[in-house]
């Protein structure tokens, strides 16, 4: 294993946040490491449109985007290692890091490995992600405009996903497994009082059908196993989000939903001094692209003063 010098900032994540985050580090003379994973890119690798994200006046493609910030980052001299984390010591200093072929110590580290969206497992789900299969209403809900579509799941992000889509789509069908919500009751009656909105409890869906793109879904009944099917134009899956912090346990602050507590809460910081956060890892709520490159800026100045009082 190739052991290298201390690094004085590493950025763990290659999607907006840690780009973002290797940008303004370079920029900043930090000389920033990125551990991007062998799945660089995040989310936006699996997103087809983008046109929520300033700056693409006609929309760009998600992993054209994420191309350009990193060429962005590599035009400031910033340096990649494509491999995943195999372990982290947090408690010692300068932290290490181990990937498959390398063992690195830094003084200041950004986590930014983002979260992974639930899915249903289905093979034809894949077969459609992006072509009418979804996991993010604001991301994606624009191109369903007065057309029909399915919401999956029962809890908080489900309703708020019901909530945006409602003001858009002609009928927004709520898909739940149970005969009854785990979301807050507040959120629930948000929704339930929608004309264009319509719920089916005990339901599953099994199969994804159609060509090129969605056209319809085949539902199960979970009381007595019954098929059908329905025509939709798209199915947004609001079943929850795992952040990628297996690799963090014992090490960081994690929520009971394995998300990493900053302190304070809408900072970058965490209780490891040295440590900072960026981007979905983190965000249990906002989850954009925006956002996470807004975050990843923060990371940097908050590790430039950090960097700065250690002299």
């Amino acid at each position: 294993m190739e052991k290298a010098k201390i690094e004085k900032l590493i950025i763990i994540g290659s999607g907006p946040a840690g780009l973002t985050a290797a940008i303004y580090g370079a920029r900043g003379n930090l000389i920033p490491l990125v551990i991007a994973g062998r799945e660089a890119g995040g989310q936006l690798i699996l997103t087809s449109d983008v046109d929520d994200y300033p700056g693409f006046d006609q929309g760009i493609q998600g992993p054209e985007l994420m191309a350009r910030m990193r060429k962005q980052a590599e035009r400031f001299n910033t340096r990649f290692i494509n491999e995943d984390v195999v372990s982290i010591d947090l408690k010692t200093r300068p932290f290490l890091i181990k990937t498959e072929n390398h063992e690195l110590r830094t003084k200041s580290l950004i986590i930014a490995t983002g979260a992974s969206a639930m899915w249903l497992g289905l093979p034809s789900e894949e077969r459609f992600r992006g072509k009418g299969v979804s996991a993010c209403a604001v991301c994606d809900g624009f191109f369903f405009k007065d057309k029909s579509v399915i919401v999956v799941g029962g809890g908080d992000a489900a309703m708020r996903e019901v909530q945006y889509l409602s003001k858009i789509c002609k009928n927004v069908t709520v898909v739940h497994r149970r005969d009854v919500f785990r979301a807050q009751p507040a959120l629930i009656e948000q929704v339930k009082g929608k004309p264009n909105v319509k719920f089916l409890f005990n339901t599953t869906i099994v199969e994804f059908l159609g060509q090129d793109k969605l056209a319809g879904v085949r539902l199960k009944s979970t009381r007595d196993g019954s098929l059908s099917e329905m025509t939709i134009d798209g199915v947004f899956v609001a079943i929850g989000h795992k952040p990628n912090t297996d690799f963090l346990k014992g090490q960081l602050e994690l929520d009971e939903k394995g998300y990493v507590v900053r302190q304070p809460a809408d900072e970058t910081h965490t209780k490891v001094p040295g440590v900072f956060v960026a981007g979905d890892v983190s965000d249990r709520r906002y989850r954009q692209a925006v956002t996470a490159a807004g975050a990843g800026c923060k990371a940097v100045f908050d590790v430039e003063e950090y960097l700065e009082n250690l002299r």
